[in-house]
This record gives C-alpha cells, structure tokens and sequence, in this order.
C-alpha cells in the first residue's frame, strides 16, 4: 500500500479541486477594494457570499462570477459550495479569481444605482449565517487577558495580579467548545438553559485557519491564517450539582450549551485586516451599557504564540476556529447594569463589536420548560443546589 503525509494529500485535493475541470490563469493579482466573506440565506438558500461597500452589499459570489464568465476575456472556474471550500482553496489560487470578480463588479459600476444586478443584495434583506458550517473544531483561550484574570480588582490588586503572571506565564489554557449547535449566526438568539440562571458574555477576536499545520512556529504562524471574525464565548458559571464525579467546575457545563458560540457577521481576509496584535480593538454592549472594551496590548499569551501552542497539540486544518480570549467587565466584574445582575437576563440585547470586522448582535431568551418524562439525570437548574 502506497502511503502519503496527511498534509501532501490535502495539498494535492485543494489544487485538483481548483483547477479541474476548467483550468484558469487568475489575472488580478490584488483588488481595487477590500472585501469580506460570509455565508447568508438568500431566498432561503444558504450561499456563500462577498460584502462590499462598507457592509452594505452583499453579492452571490457563485452568480456574479457565472455573469463575469459570460464575457469572453474570463474563462470558466467553478465556485466552491460552502466557506470550508473557499477557505481551503483560496490560498491555493482562488483568491485573485475572487479579486478578479470584486475588480470587475466595482469597474462595470455594477454596485451603484438602482438597477444593481439580482445577484447584489443589500445587506438588510438577506438573512446572516455564521461563516461556517461548521468547523472540524472551535479552540478558545482561557484566562488570556490581564484583566479578567483579575476581575473587579482596584488599580494596586491588577498592577499586582500583572506583575505576577508576566513572571509566571506559562503555557496557554486552550479549551474546546462544541460546533455544530453551540455556533450561530448574527441575530439568532442566545438560549439560556433551563435553570441556568448565571450566564456570562465574553467577547473575543475569532482567528480562522486556512492551512493546514502540525507544529506552527509563532514565527510562521500568519501563513497559516485565513482571517478574522467576531465571536462570543457565552459561559454557564453555575458549575456542576454536588455529589458524584467532580465538583465545582465543568468546562463542558460552562461552555458546551447550544447557542454559546456566536460567530460573524462574516469573516475579513487577513489581507484586508493587518496585524491583529496592532490593530485589535474589541467591545461588548449590553442594552446600551458598554460592559468590555479591551486592545491586543491586555493579552498575556498573544496570537502567535496562541497558534503554536495549539498546533502542538493536534494538527490545525482549514476552517479550523481559535478563539483569543476575553478582557475584564465579564459579569465576574460586576459591571453596573439596568438590570443590576451580573449575570444575563431574559429579553437583553447583546453586541459584541471588533472594530474592522463587524457587530454581532443577539437577543438573550430564557429556555422556560423542559420535556416532563427525564429520569432525572439531566443538568439541574442551578437553583437546586444545596447550600
């Protein structure tokens, strides 16, 4: 039996899908404007899509790319079905046809004017999907900012709290949340529990893989990366019941419910975005009130270093998810709120925002009953917990 590496066959498979059966010398090398990525329901039809024009627009990728084909000079590329393909092919090619796409969109005035082509969409009449569906897996980095590793503390107990881990950083926390289930899209609603009445919002920048990688250097690690989306790391601080195996802590309870994982709106190249390390300024707002505002200059281990750790571990593919973590103002902190929890309440309206990237926006529902025939070993509400 002929044997071959994982990574020579995934290399091989990416190229065969590109260029068979209608090979094509992609001509535009750069595009005349920045652009990103996502998937959207367009008449109920989820379609992988570009959004152009400062997130007004949104174009059918595969359609446009049909009507550019129509004129001579262009020849004939199949568009892949879903993000995983664009993201497994884009560096393999396929990006300069999208640039060449983008190009001649923006110099045949095709997205100006009322008479736009069907295949333009403004963004408000398409439904927003999360990019990907879904990730082989979704990485999320545990305590990675100064400031939530000290919540609520005054000035002199985070200068503290500071020094303390700069001296003692140690290797990353990485963690896995499930994918299909736990992730949505932008304005889906965030489910809280049955019971589970202590659920925190985080907000972190999402990196998302394109190469696949087995021991990235920190040094190569941006090779290795598609591009960037905002996400959310809802947790359940309500911890395991007492008794049996463990106690206290559960990452599986704290972070694996449906709806935790909030991704989008959609996903920005990394040409078009610049260094995260520099440029990363993120936000989250609930009900008006700014609870987390946080720059790359608060994380202890940064995105690089991230990468390696994580491909040390198990081989990083594309499509692949990591998540870099959370500042303070979690509801750890306390953070003043109409309300008055520091946990979310039925009814909020959550935004969390990457400045470059986007918003997410969602609305926070309670999960009100649960089917009355479970024998009991089911999560119970956190209520129940005896003192």
């Amino acid at each position: 039996m002929i044997r071959k590496s994982l990574y020579t066959l995934t290399i091989v498979a990416a190229f065969a899908t590109f260029t068979s059966p209608n090979p094509a010398s992609a001509q535009a090398m750069e595009s005349v404007v920045p652009f990103k990525v996502g998937t959207f329901a367009i008449n109920d039809v989820p379609t992988v899509g570009l959004v152009l024009q400062d997130d007004k627009l949104i174009i059918d990728l595969a359609a446009a790319n049909r009507a550019m084909e129509l004129r001579p000079q262009y020849s004939a590329i199949t568009m892949p079905k879903d993000m995983l393909g664009l993201i497994e092919q884009y560096g393999y090619g396929l990006k300069f046809r999208i640039y060449e796409v983008v190009n001649w969109l923006t110099e045949e005035n095709l997205l100006s004017g009322s008479d736009r082509p069907s295949y333009v969409h403004p963004v408000g009449s398409v439904d927003i999907m999360a990019p990907i569906q879904y990730p082989s897996k979704l990485m999320n980095a545990a305590v990675n900012f100064y400031t939530h590793a000290c919540e609520g503390c005054n000035a002199d107990e985070q200068a503290a709290r500071n020094r303390e881990r700069r001296e003692s950083r140690g290797v990353p926390y990485l963690f896995l949340k499930p994918t299909r289930g736990a992730i949505i899209g932008d304005g889906d609603d965030i489910i809280m529990p049955f019971g589970r009445d202590r659920i925190e919002w985080e907000v972190e920048m999402a990196i998302v893989f394109g190469r696949t990688g087995k021991y990235i250097s920190a040094n190569r690690a941006y090779d290795h990366v598609f591009g960037y989306m905002v996400a959310m790391d809802i947790s359940d601080r309500g911890g395991r019941p007492p008794g049996g195996y463990g106690s206290g802590s559960d990452w599986f309870v704290g972070k694996g419910h449906d709806t935790f994982a909030p991704h989008g709106p959609w996903i920005v190249p990394k040409e078009f975005y610049g260094d995260p390390m520099v440029r990363l300024h993120q936000t989250l707002v609930i009900d008006g009130v700014t609870v987390q505002e946080a720059r790359a200059g608060d994380m202890i281990h940064n995105i690089p270093e991230l990468i390696e750790y994580a491909s040390s571990l198990i081989t990083i593919f594309p499509g692949d998810v990591m998540q870099s973590g959370t500042s303070g103002g979690t509801g750890a902190g306390r953070v003043e709120r109409a309300s008055g929890s520091g946990y979310l309440i039925d009814g909020e309206t959550i935004s969390a925002n990457i400045e470059g990237i986007g918003t997410l926006t969602h609305t926070v529902r309670i999960e009100k009953s649960i089917p009355d025939d479970l024998s009991g070993s089911q999560l119970p509400p956190v209520s129940t917990y005896r003192p």
